[in-house]
């Protein structure tokens, strides 16, 4: 090097060192840990403490050294327990089937034929995803009750002999594999859209059909990510508490999850017990994760390569306008008729419907049960609730989210791997186990945390922080390293790139963060089912409570209006988000010049 490019290196600044290693690097992490902890770790600690000892937090004997494995034992052996951990393994296992075949057909019907308006149908299979399952559940009994049901006042008009049961086994898998088939959907049809379509042509020139084509090439291929999101199914309905404890109940089939609820809801309330069959569910979403994990990081997954092809698309004739009246015909299963059915009981005065004659008898319509539901208080102090909540799980989540995934994607520092780990500890931990957990956790602190809406934050955030992480992640890993090693090199610290560069280039993956935590916690009602008080009630939990002691009138208007209320605040969360997208571009574009504009 010359003595002058020597002078002119020494009036560059220094980078900050690759990983930002040193005190701060250690402090951060170090802080990082603590607040996981706080967040993950002692919640399951005290779950598994509670799990071996014989008494609940809330009585005298409780004691964090008498431990035994007294009520783990007594759980394994009993006869309901193992009688609900079959049921669930029946009705989850074959609703992901059904999810499994579903979102397979509209993965391949999207990203492989030539289906008349498939991109609409491809956005229309994700609708399923704004119904939450205990809502789903409700508008199916109210359409295939055995004796009151909708559909079974129509079938006896027509008088055909069969009629529906939505509670028994086939009622509660056909909901299941109907509102997780979304799930299944998002990986097909990734793995069809990134596949190597070179082998699908290579089979076309051997004269090879498209259907033996498909199932000796395509199928083997997304093979791993179509066990990979099997085995999410699996594990996120095993979890589920709403839709067998709607469908289950009356035919007596019970699940984990119902047994777990009638066990804390006992009088006296079994919080040990509870706590003991947590254990054992934990433990097998947990196998099941690991699985789903090795599955979805196998070699064998990797099916993108550097030439840009696009996969073959079958044309099907005819037969593409059954493929389009099939996917009409999910989104009139899925989400028309129960919304139609909810619509239906909400807006009448009573519920027993005589003849087919009769539902078409509009003077027993009207705004009663909308009436009585807004007179309650709890109405508006739920919804009020929720958007408090939401907001800040949202707000302390995206945040929470950036902090990790810029540690763990763009830095070096030792600990990042353990992080990792702690942090998406909660994927394998059932919602309602969650809620559990917390509840041991912090009811015996007397910091006065227990039925306060920060518990419900805290509680939500470990739940859905995973999700979350995942968006985060895979953004973070686009942006490429020259760019935060351009700006350390013209003098600019570690937190003004972050602000610059780094979270306008990922504003995108923030704001998708963001809106999956908003939607989550207001959606789902597991991870904080034990936490509440009247003071604090959420819309989710609301319609708990109205389904134990109110009429399924005001259950079906509840429904619809937690339904419209989750689409209306998802919609404006969009419209946020892509208003702040626009905004980080405009930041992006100014701070980033095109190569050799300032020459």
């Amino acid at each position: 090097m010359t003595d002058a490019a020597v002078r002119i290196a020494a009036t560059v600044p220094a980078a900050p060192a690759r990983g930002h290693r040193g005190l701060a690097g250690r402090l951060w992490i170090a802080a990082l840990l603590a607040l996981l902890t706080g967040l993950v770790l002692y919640p399951m600690f005290m779950l598994l403490l509670g799990a071996m000892s014989s008494v609940g937090p809330l009585s005298a004997d409780f004691s964090i050294w008498a431990i035994n494995f007294d009520r783990l034992y007594a759980i394994a052996t009993h006869a309901t327990a193992q009688r609900a951990l079959m049921n669930s393994f029946i009705t989850c296992g074959l609703g992901t089937v059904v999810a499994l075949i579903i979102g397979l057909f509209f993965a391949w019907l999207t990203e492989r034929t030539d289906t008349p308006g498939k991109k609409i149908i491809g956005v229309v299979g994700l609708f399923p995803l704004f119904v939450p399952p205990l809502v789903a559940a409700i508008a199916w009994s109210l359409l295939g009750s055995p004796r009151t049901g909708l559909l079974n006042t129509i079938i006896a008009a027509t008088g055909l002999p069969f009629r529906l049961n939505m509670f028994s086994y086939e009622g509660i898998i056909f909901v299941f594999g109907v509102y997780y088939a979304p799930y299944v959907y998002l990986f097909a049809a990734a793995a069809l859209r990134n596949m190597d379509a070179s082998l699908e042509e290579a089979a076309a020139i051997a004269g090879v059909g498209p259907m033996k084509t498909l199932f000796t090439i395509t199928m083997p291929v997304i093979a791993p990510a179509l066990g990979s999101a099997a085995l999410l199914c699996f594990v996120v309905t095993l979890g589920v508490w709403g839709v067998p404890a709607i469908l289950g109940t009356q035919a007596k089939i019970p699940s984990i999850t119902t047994y777990i609820y009638t066990l804390f809801q006992g009088n006296p309330p079994d919080h040990a017990g509870a706590a003991a069959a947590s254990i054992y569910l934990v433990l097998i979403t947990g196998m099941g994760v690991l699985l789903q994990r090795w599955l979805h990081s196998s070699r064998n997954a990797v099916t993108v390569t550097g030439k840009s092809t696009r996969p073959r698309v079958m044309p099907l004739g005819k037969w593409k306008y059954v493929t389009l009246g099939v996917g009409i015909v999910y989104l009139l299963v899925a989400v028309v008729i129960p919304m139609l059915a909810l619509m239906f009981i909400a807006f009448r005065r009573f519920i027993f419907v005589a003849s087919f004659e009769a539902m078409f008898d509009f003077s027993l319509f009207g705004l009663n049960n909308f009436q009585n539901l807004f007179a309650n208080p709890y109405t508006m102090l739920s919804i009020w609730n929720s958007l408090i909540v939401g907001v800040t799980t949202a707000a302390l989540g995206s945040v929470l989210c950036f902090a990790l995934g810029y540690t763990i994607v763009r830095t070096r520092l030792p600990g990042r791997s353990a992080l990792d780990v702690v942090a998406t500890l909660p994927v394998a931990v059932p919602s309602l186990v969650i809620g559990i957990s917390y509840l041991w956790a912090w009811i015996v602190v007397p910091i006065g945390l227990y039925g306060t809406l920060g518990i419900l934050v805290l509680a939500s955030l470990a739940r859905y922080l995973p999700d979350a992480m995942k968006s985060m992640t895979g953004t973070l890993g686009q942006a490429h390293r020259e760019l935060e090693e351009a700006s350390w090199i013209c003098g600019t610290g570690v937190l003004a790139t972050i602000a610059r560069i780094i979270l306008p280039i990922t504003w995108s993956g923030v704001a998708a963060a963001a809106l999956l935590i908003f939607v989550l916690s207001i959606r789902e009602y597991g991870a904080t089912l034990f936490l509440y008080n009247n003071r604090t009630i959420l819309m989710p939990l609301m319609l708990v409570q109205l389904i134990e002691v109110s009429t399924l009138g005001s259950v079906a208007a509840y429904s619809l209006l937690q339904v419209a209320v989750l689409m209306g605040l998802t919609l404006v969360g969009w419209v946020i988000a892509k208003a702040g997208k626009r905004i980080g571009t405009a930041r992006k574009s100014k701070h980033i010049q095109p190569e050799g504009a300032n020459a």
